[in-house]
């Protein structure tokens, strides 16, 4: 594989993330795969006044990044939010006719559809947040969570508030017909909110192959080294897959 492009996994972190969740991957993940990280949409992790809120300036932010007409082989990762955004970006290069991921990997987030564990992030008040955030295990563990979540609360609810623009914009059926994307659906035991139950529900979103693989950690599972290696199996595999299907001559 040393002559070949490296398979390329593009990364999004989950609500209030930024890509210093992914800093770790490279060490794990295994030859033949480059981890490139995405920043969050519109601005940095601790700031809420430029977070992007809405379907069509994500689109915008960060579309350009696979609109090259020979990418190779790429991977899209997304956890919690990050699953949303990659689901949506490879369902609008699926609508333009563009080359999308050789694989769609979503982890720790319920698909479009599922009756929401989280209150309306439009309408909910700063209690309600809290309170559900805290209940599903939402956050990060920290010995000062109170601190940090009230600190967070803004970038949360505009990554929350983009969460449900995203769900709407799935709503609406897509031009193109059903991906035909191979997803592989990332679970966790302990994790209230994203359950390996999740699975049934993504599988309706393609045509194409699904699996799933349950880790035993709650939300964060992103931090641990058990996934990125999982990760770079699975980049290796669609990258050699993916390569035996072009043709030659």
């Amino acid at each position: 594989m040393s002559d070949e492009r490296p398979v390329r996994l593009h990364c999004f972190a989950h609500s209030g993330g930024g890509v210093s969740v992914f800093d770790h991957w490279a060490e794990n993940i295994g030859p033949g795969v480059e981890v490139v990280p995405v920043p969050a949409p519109g601005g940095p992790r601790h700031r809420s006044d430029s977070r992007t809120t809405a379907y069509e300036a994500l689109l915008a932010d960060v579309l350009p990044r696979f609109t090259d007409p020979d990418p190779g082989p790429y991977v899209l990762y997304g956890h919690g939010l990050g699953a949303m955004v990659a689901f949506s970006v490879t369902r609008v290069l699926h609508e333009a006719g563009l080359p999308g991921p050789a694989l769609l990997a979503l982890a720790a987030c319920p698909p479009p559809r599922m009756a929401p564990a989280l209150p309306d992030a439009r309408t909910a008040t700063d209690a309600e947040l809290l309170d559900a955030l805290s209940a599903n295990g939402a956050v990060p563990p920290t010995s000062d969570e109170g601190i940090w979540l009230h600190a967070m609360l803004p970038v949360l609810r505009a990554d929350l508030e983009l969460a449900q623009s995203l769900e709407d914009a799935a709503a609406t059926p897509s031009s193109a017909g059903p991906l035909t994307t191979p997803m592989l659906i990332v679970a966790s035991q302990g994790n209230p909110l994203a359950p390996p139950t999740i699975a049934d529900g993504w599988r309706q979103w393609t045509d194409g192959p699904s699996w799933l693989r349950t880790v035993p950690q709650h939300h964060f599972f992103a931090r641990g080294r058990e996934l990125p290696r999982l990760l770079g199996r699975a980049c290796r595999v669609t990258g050699r897959l993916a390569r035996e299907s072009v043709p030659v001559g």
